[in-house]
């Protein structure tokens, strides 16, 4: 089914143009039915969702043989059920089967991410999770109803033409950035993110992060450019903010993180907040009329799109196949996993050079496009905004050698070096079927970072329905093997010349030791600055290598160390991590419900006589207010 997926959104970007498939469904409501439509823009996040989905269904067939808490008859059931209703999601064509099928994406990914719900923790997270998501889906649901304009009318084609004040199209707009940043992880709505990913399994947390992020992506598209009206320069403002932000909180979180999964969760916070400064750029210049620099930032966006769900989808598959294989989620427990799982080790390899942002993968040319528009961004006709955008460049790129630093701790940890835990020799690497599943999302992150002049030309069509401009007819003129977004003379990359002189320099390299090597073998103990001890507790810690990032941005992080002490029959030292966001807003707004049920619940004091005082009370406030 989903390569299926695959073929839908290929063709239809290849063949459908500017005309897009309607249908009308019978299912609904009486006087509801379910309007679907799929045109360019649903077609790339179809896609996504295809590719996606057919490399983690495969690594799961193999994962979830024996359940995991559930039943696996039901974890299929509830699987099936998540991926459908992303699908509708995509095809919706009106506000009401939009929702429903929303809420079918929410209330079983619930169920998935509590699959083990065993654990008190992970019902906590899932139940977070829910929370948050249906706050987001009340602020969608509110958008729509200003988009509607009193017209009654629910359809998107309605929408379209409603006229909207530059009022209510602002809060059309924000009510939409809040209800799909709740979804996506934009701050400070971001919470349940770094809590579910951990609780779920593997294949599910990939999918989460993977496709299930994109769709709120895919809604604030259709609403910003599709549904609203023309933007206003500001909405970009706003969005650009959020995005810089939510980038650098969560780069910098999964820099200090000792849960692997964890890591990843923080570093999809990042990557979503690049994308909402992608969304930001694009409506400014799209509010100017700078439709060139527009479509630039709009491919940057939806090009990321599609590199953030192969290589982190791959990501969270190994962790789930070193997780099966060891039973250790604590960086500080592994170690020296590249003897033991070869297959898992090598291909995770490829996931951590594309989220880490280097050629010649997927990761590279997103941000390499996103950066080119903020380079050619100068002559806005707002001085405020010439002033602000290259500070916006510059936290982009502090963000991107910040992720790099974060893959390297990931990778280094878990796959170099000794092994931390004797019981690590006991590994496994990762089955026939999950093997497949890796290889498929590899080769996708591959074939997307040496064929980006092929995949914005195949994107281009959803770019020029939302802008009337695209892409495609400036990176042909260059051929398929170079890509220049602008000019040559300007700025180019050919990733194919990147990845032959790559392969020749290590081909070159390993001949020259072969011929030079004279076979000569002589065996002496490593210099170690005079210590005898070499175990693996003399190897970096998660910690140890995160502590400058931790010193440096300090204030970013609320910690709690314990410091060992000669009185200590054991001594250890640990530091622990924690968003302060949850002391900040979410405690102090989780008090203040609590006081407010209690409240509640006194005025409910079960006696008869309290409820007739009451009604007495309500009957003459009434009198009084009715009184001519």
């Amino acid at each position: 089914g989903a390569l299926v997926g695959v073929l839908a959104g290929l063709t239809s970007l290849s063949f459908l143009g500017s005309t897009p498939e309607t249908a009308v469904l019978v299912i609904g409501l009486p006087g509801l039915p379910f309007h679907l439509r799929l045109d360019n823009l649903a077609a790339v996040f179809v896609l996504l969702l295809g590719f996606a989905s057919a490399g983690i269904s495969v690594f799961a067939a193999g994962y979830f043989r024996k359940g995991e808490g559930t039943a696996p008859g039901l974890m299929c059931l509830q699987y099936h059920i998540f991926l459908a209703s992303m699908l509708l999601v995509l095809l919706a064509d009106d506000a009401y089967a939009f929702m429903v099928a929303w809420e079918g994406m929410a209330l079983s990914s619930f169920f998935l991410v509590t699959t083990d719900h065993r654990h008190a923790e992970i019902r906590r997270a899932g139940y977070l999770y829910l929370l948050i998501a249906h706050i987001g889906a009340i602020a969608i649901l509110l958008s729509f109803g200003v988009m509607t304009a009193g017209s009654g009318d629910y359809t998107f084609a309605g929408m379209r033409v409603q006229p909207h004040t530059p009022f209510w199209g602002s809060a059309a707009f924000l009510l939409a950035l809040f209800g799909f940043g709740a979804k996506a992880g934009l701050l400070p709505v971001h919470v349940w993110l770094p809590e579910a990913h951990p609780a779920a399994p593997s294949p599910v947390s990939a999918m989460m992060s993977g496709v299930m992020l994109k769709t709120a992506i895919y809604g604030l598209l259709r609403v910003s450019f599709d549904l609203v009206g023309t933007p206003l320069w500001w909405w970009g403002v706003v969005a650009m903010a959020v995005g810089l932000a939510t980038a650098v909180f969560g780069v910098l979180y999964s820099t200090v993180q000792s849960d692997m999964k964890r890591l990843l969760a923080y570093s999809s916070i990042e990557n979503i907040g690049l994308l909402a400064v992608a969304l930001g750029l694009t409506l400014i210049f799209h509010a100017y009329r700078m439709e060139a620099l527009a479509a630039l930032s709009m491919t940057a966006l939806l090009y990321h799109c599609l590199a953030h769900a192969g290589f982190k989808s791959l990501l969270f598959l190994c962790t789930g196949s070193v997780l099966h294989a060891t039973r250790e989620r604590s960086l500080g427990k592994l170690g020296g996993l590249i003897h033991r799982m070869p297959w898992v080790a090598w291909l995770a390899l490829a996931g951590v050079i594309a989220s880490a942002g280097l050629p010649p993968l997927s990761g590279f040319v997103s941000e390499w496009l996103l950066l080119q528009a903020f380079l050619f961004s100068p002559g806005l006709p707002h001085s405020w905004l010439n002033m602000v955008v290259p500070v916006a460049a510059a936290v982009v790129a502090l963000v991107a050698a910040l992720a790099g630093f974060a893959m390297v701790k990931f990778y280094g940890i878990i796959f170099l070096g000794q092994m931390r835990e004797p019981a690590l020799k006991e590994a496994h690497d990762a089955g026939p079927w999950e093997r497949v599943g890796l290889v498929w999302l590899a080769l996708i992150t591959l074939v997307l970072g040496i064929f980006p002049a092929t995949v914005i030309s195949c994107i281009d069509a959803a770019t020029r329905q939302l802008l009337g401009t695209g892409l495609a007819d400036k990176v042909r003129e260059h051929g398929w093997w170079m890509l220049a977004p602008i000019s040559p003379e300007r700025a180019s990359y050919e990733p194919l010349i990147f990845l032959a002189t790559i392969a020749a320099a290590v081909l070159l390299g390993r001949q020259l030791v072969h011929r030079l090597y004279h076979g000569r073998l002589r065996r002496s103990a490593a210099w170690d600055c005079g210590y005898v001890f070499q175990g693996p507790r003399a190897q970096d810690t998660a910690e140890g290598f995160s502590q400058p990032i931790r010193r440096i941005f300090e204030p970013m992080f609320r910690m709690e160390r314990h410091f060992p002490t000669l009185r200590d029959e054991k001594p250890y030292y640990s530091v622990k991590v924690e968003d302060h966001f949850w002391h900040w807003l979410y405690l102090p707004l989780a008090r203040l419900v609590n006081g407010v049920s209690a409240l509640i619940t006194g005025l409910q004091g079960g006696r008869i006589a309290i409820y007739l005082l009451y009604s007495f009370l309500t009957l003459i406030v009434l009198l009084l207010v009715a009184r001519p």
